[in-house]
């Protein structure tokens, strides 16, 4: 068995495209009417379907997952994310961990949460 993609739940496809493409650098591999796979093995789905589909609430902020992204230079991203045109909302600004790795945390336009940390070798 292999894992193929991670789905999360949007309420805007294009603008969550344009999030994780202008911040991430991912790209559109397949849009398929509310249903779209980035590279990466990200998939945003409408949070329409999401809801038709499951007959269930969708909870944003709710915590219980993490997309996790690694960036040597963190202090730029950091920077990059302040500058963007995104409102951001950060759980953890930026920190290091007594192991030495760099890590901010903050939520996605839906609520989904976001950790970048540089590289553990």
């Amino acid at each position: 068995m292999k894992l193929r993609n991670v789905l999360i739940v949007v309420s805007d496809i294009e603008e969550s495209i344009n999030f994780y493409r202008d911040l991430f650098g991912l790209q559109v591999v397949l849009n398929n009417d509310g249903n779209v796979i980035m590279t990466e093995g990200l998939v945003l789905q409408d949070k329409n379907i999401w809801k038709d589909f499951l007959e269930k609430d969708v909870v944003p902020q709710n915590n219980m997952t993490e997309l996790y992204f690694e960036e040597k230079n963190i202090e730029d991203f950091v920077e990059k994310l302040n500058n963007s045109r995104y409102e951001i909302q950060y759980v953890n600004e930026l920190m290091e961990h007594s192991w030495g790795q760099k890590m901010v945390r903050f939520y996605d336009l839906d609520g989904n949460l976001i950790e970048v940390g540089t590289p553990i070798n």
